[in-house]
């Protein structure tokens, strides 16, 4: 008789604990940020990302590789920010993480490999090896815009205003573009649950 052990399996983030995963700590940041300055708030950026972390564990069994290099950064970063008591380096995170990404998903274009696939597969059931490829090249594209943005925008508007902008503007732009690419992808197989909101790759 063969003992068969069942292996865990990681679970599918419905849309709505997806995107408080992905957005609720920079939320948290930005709340923080209005009522106890930068300081205090890059510190509770840095417990909410780890509390984010631990959600992730317990309510799907696994934490994605974007979270983990998401809450690297800010642990990394923000550490910098409180220790040295110098803003910029908390600003400087998300351009990290663009270019990071975008360089990443070039090089597997690179290679013939979409390197997005083995971040979002469960998000994306059914797309097609073409489909993988043009939603990372869309993507790398668009995240190299983000980090010109985001380095743009911390040379330009008071730390406040970038807070804000970040938040808000360009947390609503990612979710557009991520929604701006169901007509290309449902083309090379996409198909998606009328109870789930399109997967959006987590942002910086």
């Amino acid at each position: 008789m063969t003992d068969v052990t069942a292996q865990p399996t990681k679970k599918k983030a419905a849309g709505g604990l997806g995107l408080a995963l992905d957005f609720g700590p920079l939320l948290i940041f930005f709340l923080a940020y209005k009522f106890y300055g930068v300081f205090i708030g890059t510190g509770v950026f840095m417990v909410a990302i780890l509390a984010a972390l631990l959600v992730s564990k317990i309510k799907l069994g696994h934490v994605s590789p974007m979270l983990w290099l998401t809450a690297v950064l800010v642990i990394g970063f923000g550490g910098l920010t409180i220790y040295l008591h110098d803003e910029r380096f908390i600003q400087i995170k998300p351009t990290i993480i663009y270019t990071g990404l975008a360089g990443l998903l070039f090089v597997g274009l690179w290679r013939g490999k979409p390197m997005l696939k083995y971040v979002l597969e469960a998000a994306y059931d059914g797309l097609s090896e073409t489909g993988w490829l043009k939603l990372s090249r869309n993507w790398a594209w668009f995240f190299l815009a983000m980090a010109a943005a985001n380095e743009v925008l911390r040379y330009t508007v008071s730390f406040g205003e970038w807070l804000t902008i970040k938040t808000w503007g360009l947390t609503i732009v990612s979710i557009i573009f991520g929604i701006a690419q169901l007509p290309m992808l449902m083309k090379h197989g996409l198909a998606i649950p009328e109870t789930d909101n399109p997967p959006v790759p987590p942002q910086g």
